[in-house]
């Protein structure tokens, strides 16, 4: 079995590496970057002087690593953005010690979910104007991350969507089903 993993560097969307890794290979391999995440993670805190605790996971072809606690809005950020520079960080020290590109996702403080949880709810709301007005309509600009979530929504819902510009002003366009 092929599976595709992206770059840590390369936003999504950009063409995938191979690996020829089976399913309890690429769990193990998963697995061993989020215990690797967690490391360098947890030296972060420590340097920064911050208490959290980590959680891992994996989760669909990814490893999840959620740091929780008090007091890490810092390590978030106006709108994620010092989050997702920790996330590409992570992603680097992994390459570091594997040798492997990796896909990691990193929430801190629970900013991801919420974030997730929102646009699934935008998601929503588009598939029903665009359900009654039978006309495409276009979102706002959104990172990868925001639109990879969007797109998932829409296509659970029924309808079809596609990402439209370039960044930094990348769009979804949410249209009905043919």
């Amino acid at each position: 079995m092929t599976e595709s993993v992206t770059s840590p560097v390369d936003p999504p969307g950009d063409a995938p590496v191979e690996t020829h890794l089976g399913p309890p290979d690429r769990l193990k391999q998963l697995e061993a970057e989020g215990d690797i995440a967690a490391d360098y993670l947890e030296e972060l805190l420590d340097i920064a002087d911050l208490d959290g605790d980590l959680d891992m996971d994996v989760e669909g072809d990814r490893a999840a690593v959620s740091i929780v606690g008090e007091g890490l809005e810092a390590l978030v950020g106006d709108d994620g953005e010092v989050l997702d520079a920790l996330q590409e960080l992570t992603r680097l020290a992994v390459y570091r010690e594997t040798g492997e590109r990796c896909r990691l996702m990193l929430d801190i403080g629970g900013f991801r979910a919420e974030l997730r949880k929102n646009l699934v709810e935008l998601a929503q709301d588009a598939v029903a104007e665009v359900k009654e007005s039978n006309e495409p309509i276009k979102l706002a600009p959104m990172s990868p991350f925001e639109r990879k979530v969007v797109h998932d929504a829409i296509a659970a819902a029924g309808l079809a969507s596609a990402s439209e510009g370039v960044e930094p002003t990348r769009c979804v366009v949410v249209s009905p089903s043919t």
